[in-house]
C-alpha cells in the first residue's frame, strides 16, 4: 500500500515538475544556450493541463479503490483493525491533498483556455487572422513562395524558428521571412514603429599604441597547455614587442587609427574539433600554429585594438549572438566585431551556427592558414566542376581573407610570426662561442629520424650531432647511439643549443616550420634537402587534401629562395658527395646571425597595421565586368596603362586617373608577359618584383593585349584561374569572367600569362614601398 502510495506521489511530483519546465521553456534571464528548445503552442498548453487533470483524476479512483479493499480486509480482523486504520491516516491526507491539487489543475486549465482564447481573438483584431495570410507576389522577392513552402515542411527541423516565434501558421511564416531574414516583403498589417531619423554616430573611439601586456595574458584564459605555451611566448618577447610597438608609434608619427573590436577564435583548440595539440605541446607535437597565433595576439593588442579571444564553441556563440538550436537562424543581433580572426575549423564552426548571417558578415573574416588556399579552390562552383574541390576549399573568400604563414603564395595575405632578435652583446657572444664541429638535428618526433642513417653516418663524420628527440623512458631507437639527445628543451634551453651550434639540418620533414629562422636568427647554418621532383598535392600524401597546387622545392622554400646562401644550403640528399661536400664548405663558412626584417616584431606589427588599415573586403569590389563577351557594342573604358620607356612592359599611365583610396597605390604596378609553363608568381619574381592579384583587374582588359603588340584574333570571357592570357600559336586571347579566380598561381603549356607585377619594401615583401 505504501508503495502504491509513494508510486502515486512522486508520478504528482513529475507531472508538476514537467508541466513547470514546460511553461518555463523560454524565458528572458536565461542563456541563450540552456534554455528549452520546445517551445508549446495554445493547443499543446491546453492538452497537458487536461492530461494532467486526467491522470490526477485516475490516481484519485485507484487510492479510493484501495482504501475500500483496506478497510474490508481490516474489518475481519477484529482488534488489529485499528493499526491499519491508523496507518492510513497519511494516505487519507495523501488523498486529499491530490483531489485539491486536481480541483486547482482543472481550474488553471479552464483560466488558460480562456487567456488564450481572448489572446487570440485580440490578435486577430490587430493584425488580422494569423493563420489566413496570403503569401505576397512581389517580383523583388522572387524566393519568398518557395521559402514559405520550405518553412511549412521544415520548420520544426530546428528550434530556432521557434525562438523566433515561428508557431506553423502562414503569418508566422512570413513574419520570420521578412524581418528576421529577408526573403520576403514585410507584412503591411504589423505594428511598426515609425522610422525615426538616426542619431548621429558616436565618435569613433581612436587606437593607442599599448605599453603593457599583462592584460593580454589575461584575456588568454587558461586551462589547456596550448595557452600555456603561448603565454609563456608572449611572456618571453615582451620588452621585444614593446620597443618595437614604441618604433612604429613613432614611424607613424600620430597618424589616426581607428580601434576595431575584435574577435580571435582559435577553432583549433576548441573541443569539437578534436584540440589534437594541447596534449601533444609537452611531448614534442608541432608548435608552429600556436607560435604564430601567440604573436597575432600581441601584435593585435599592441596595436590598440579591443579584444575577445575564444577556444571553445560556446564562448563562440556567446561572442556571436547565436540563438539556440542548430544553426539554420541568423544572428539575434548585428555582428558586434570588426574583424574576426579565426582558422578553417573556426570558420566550419561559424558556418555551422550563423545560419544567414555567415554569408553576411564573411567578408569580416580572416583566416589563418598555414599552407595557402589558391582561387582555384576558393571558389565553390569552379573548384567542383574542374577537379580543385578539396575538405579545405570552396568557401567563396576574397583569395586575400586567407593569411598565411610565408609569403608563398602571393594571392593569399602573408601574416607571419616573430624570431627573437639578438642585441649587440649577444650576437657579440655567439660569434665567439660557435662549435664548428656542433650540429643540431631539426625534428623533436622520432619518426622523422626513420631511414636517415647514411646522412647521419656522413655528418658523424665531421660534426657532433644533438637531437631533440621527445622520449619518456627509454630512447628513441630511431636515433643513434653517436648522437647526443637531449630530450624535448624548453624554448630558452634549445635557443642556447643553437647559439652553440654551427649547423642545423633538416630531413625533408615538418615542412615550412619556424626553426629554421631561429636557427638563422641564432647564427646557424640551414641545411635542407632539395626535392627533385617538388613535393606537390599531386605526389605527396602530406599536401594531398590541401587548397594548392604549389610545388615545394625543397623542406623550406622560403628559406631557399628569400635567404640562401651563406645561410641556407639545399642540395641533393641522394647525393652523397654533394651532401658530403656542403657539410665541409659550412664547416668553413663564416655566418653572422640573421633575421628578415618581416619576422621581427616591428615588421610583424608594420604588416597587420596596414592590412587593419586598408584591407577591407566589405565595401570594395572589382569593376563588372562585360556579360556578353562578343558584344561589339560592349565597350570597356580605355586603358589607365603605358608602354615602359624600354616598351618591355606596361606601367601606370602618368595621365592616368588615380583612386588615392586604392590600395596598393597602382603607382607601383607592372604588367609583364609570362612565358609558357611559368606561373606569375614566378614571372614577377624574375624581375624583382612580386604578383599583386588586386592589380588584375587593370589588365582584364583586351586593349592591354593590343598594348602589348599581341595579336587576338578572338577574346573570350571565361572562368579560368589562368585569365587572362593569350595562346600564341592560335592567337586568342582570354579575359577573366570571376574575379574571385584571378590568381598569381598556376601555369599551363599552352597560355602565356597577363602578370600583374609590384615593388616591394626591402625586407617586407607583404608592402609596397609606398604601402605604409
Amino acid at each position: 500500500r505504501i508503495f502504491v502510495l509513494g508510486i502515486g506521489f512522486f508520478t504528482l511530483c513529475f507531472l508538476m515538475t514537467s508541466l513547470g519546465g514546460q511553461f518555463s521553456a523560454k524565458r528572458l534571464g536565461d542563456s541563450p544556450f540552456t534554455i528549452r528548445t520546445e517551445v508549446m503552442g495554445a493547443l499543446e498548453s491546453r492538452g497537458v493541463l487536461r492530461r494532467m487533470s486526467d491522470m490526477l483524476e485516475m490516481l484519485m479512483k485507484k487510492m479510493d479503490i484501495l482504501a475500500r479493499l483496506e478497510n474490508s480486509t481490516d474489518f475481519h480482523k477484529g482488534d488489529e483493525a485499528r493499526f491499519p486504520l491508523d496507518r492510513f491516516q497519511p494516505a487519507a491526507g495523501l488523498m486529499e491533498r491530490i483531489q485539491a491539487i486536481a480541483q486547482n489543475v482543472s481550474d488553471i486549465a479552464i483560466k488558460v483556455d480562456q487567456i488564450l482564447r481572448n489572446s487570440l481573438l485580440n490578435g486577430k483584431v490587430v493584425e488580422g487572422r494569423r493563420d489566413q495570410c496570403e503569401v505576397p507576389r512581389d517580383p523583388k522577392y522572387p524566393d519568398c513562395a518557395g521559402k514559405v513552402e520550405w518553412m511549412r515542411a521544415r520548420w520544426t527541423s530546428d528550434p530556432c524558428y521557434a525562438f523566433f516565434g515561428v508557431d506553423g501558421t502562414e503569418c508566422s511564416f512570413l513574419i520570420y521571412l521578412s524581418e528576421v531574414e529577408w526573403f520576403c516583403p514585410p507584412l503591411p498589417w504589423r505594428n511598426r514603429t515609425v522610422a525615426l531619423p538616426s542619431p548621429p554616430p558616436l565618435p569613433q573611439v581612436q587606437a593607442a599604441f599599448r605599453g603593457d601586456l599583462t592584460r593580454l595574458l589575461e584575456l588568454i584564459g587558461t586551462g589547456k597547455e596550448s595557452l600555456s605555451f603561448m603565454k609563456k611566448r608572449i611572456r618571453h618577447l615582451a620588452q621585444q614587442w614593446l620597443r618595437a610597438a614604441r618604433r612604429l608609434e613613432q614611424k607613424l608619427k600620430g597618424r589616426q587609427r581607428d580601434q576595431k573590436h575584435i574577435l580571435i577564435h582559435i577553432g583549433f583548440l576548441t573541443e569539437e574539433s578534436g584540440d589534437v595539440f594541447s596534449p601533444r605541446v609537452l611531448k614534442g607535437g608541432p608548435l608552429g600554429e600556436m607560435v604564430q597565433w601567440a604573436d597575432i595576439l600581441a601584435a593585435l593588442f599592441l596595436l590598440g585594438h579591443s579584444l575577445r579571444v575564444t577556444v571553445s564553441l560556446k564562448e563562440l556563440q556567446s561572442h556571436l549572438g547565436v540563438p539556440p538550436g542548430r544553426g539554420n537562424c541568423p544572428l539575434t543581433n548585428p555582428l558586434p566585431f570588426d574583424l574576426i580572426y579565426t582558422d578553417y575549423h573556426g570558420l566550419q564552426q561559424m558556418k555551422q551556427h550563423m545560419g544567414l548571417s555567415f554569408k553576411k558578415y564573411r567578408c569580416r573574416v580572416r583566416v589563418i592558414d598555414t599552407f595557402g588556399t589558391e582561387p582555384a579552390y576558393n571558389h565553390e562552383e569552379y573548384a567542383t566542376l574542374r577537379g580543385y574541390r578539396t575538405n579545405w576549399g570552396y568557401w567563396n573568400l576574397q583569395p586575400t581573407q586567407f593569411m598565411t604563414m610565408f609569403p608563398h603564395t602571393p594571392d593569399n595575405s602573408f601574416m607571419g610570426f616573430v624570431s627573437e632578435e639578438l642585441n649587440k652583446t649577444e650576437r657579440q657572444f655567439i660569434k665567439s662561442n660557435k662549435v664548428s664541429s656542433m650540429a643540431v638535428v631539426y625534428g623533436k618526433e622520432a619518426s622523422i629520424w626513420k631511414g636517415k642513417e647514411k646522412f647521419l653516418a656522413i655528418l658523424n663524420k665531421y660534426m657532433e650531432i644533438h637531437g631533440t628527440v621527445y622520449y619518456e623512458t627509454q630512447r628513441p631507437p630511431e636515433v643513434p647511439a653517436f648522437v647526443k639527445n637531449h630530450g624535448l628543451l624548453p624554448q630558452h634551453e634549445f635557443q642556447q643549443l643553437l647559439r652553440k651550434a654551427k649547423l642545423f639540418i633538416g630531413f625533408g620533414f615538418p615542412y615550412e616550420g619556424p626553426a629554421p629562422l631561429e636557427a638563422i636568427a641564432n647564427g646557424c647554418v640551414f641545411l635542407q634537402a632539395r626535392f627533385n621532383p617538388p613535393h606537390s598535392s599531386l605526389n605527396h600524401e602530406f599536401f594531398r587534401g590541401k587548397p594548392t597546387s604549389r610545388e615545394v622545392s625543397s623542406q623550406h622554400p622560403y628559406a631557399e629562395d628569400f635567404i640562401g646562401k651563406p645561410h641556407v644550403w639545399t642540395v641533393d640528399y641522394n647525393n652523397s658527395e654533394e651532401f658530403e661536400a656542403a657539410i665541409k664548405t659550412i664547416m668553413r663558412t663564416q655566418v653572422d646571425p640573421y633575421l628578415p626584417y618581416e619576422y621581427t616584431c616591428e615588421g610583424m606589427l608594420e604588416r597587420i597595421h596596414a592590412y587593419i588599415q586598408h584591407q577591407d573586403f566589405c565595401t570594395t569590389s572589382s569593376p563588372p565586368l562585360p556579360p556578353k563577351a562578343k558584344s561589339p557594342a560592349m565597350q570597356s573604358p580605355p586603358s589607365p596603362l603605358a608602354l615602359s620607356p624600354n616598351a618591355t612592359h606596361l606601367v601606370w599611365s602618368p595621365s592616368a586617373i588615380r583612386d588615392s583610396r586604392a590600395w596598393p597605390p597602382v603607382d607601383s604596378l607592372q604588367v609583364w608577359v609570362s612565358e609558357t609553363r611559368h606561373a606569375c608568381t614566378e614571372t614577377c619574381r624574375q624581375h624583382g618584383l612580386v604578383c599583386e592579384p588586386t592589380f588584375f583587374r587593370f589588365l582584364n582588359k583586351k586593349e592591354v593585349f593590343l598594348q602589348l603588340s599581341i595579336t587576338c584574333d578572338s577574346t573570350e570571357y571565361e572562368m579560368n584561374h589562368l585569365y587572362p592570357a593569350v595562346a600564341e600559336n592560335v592567337h586568342e586571347c582570354y579575359l577573366q569572367k570571376e574575379p574571385l579566380l584571378f590568381s598569381c598561381a598556376g601555369y599551363n603549356t599552352k597560355y602565356r600569362r597577363l602578370c600583374p607585377c609590384r615593388d616591394y619594401r626591402k625586407g617586407q615583401v607583404a608592402l609596397c614601398r609606398d604601402c605604409l
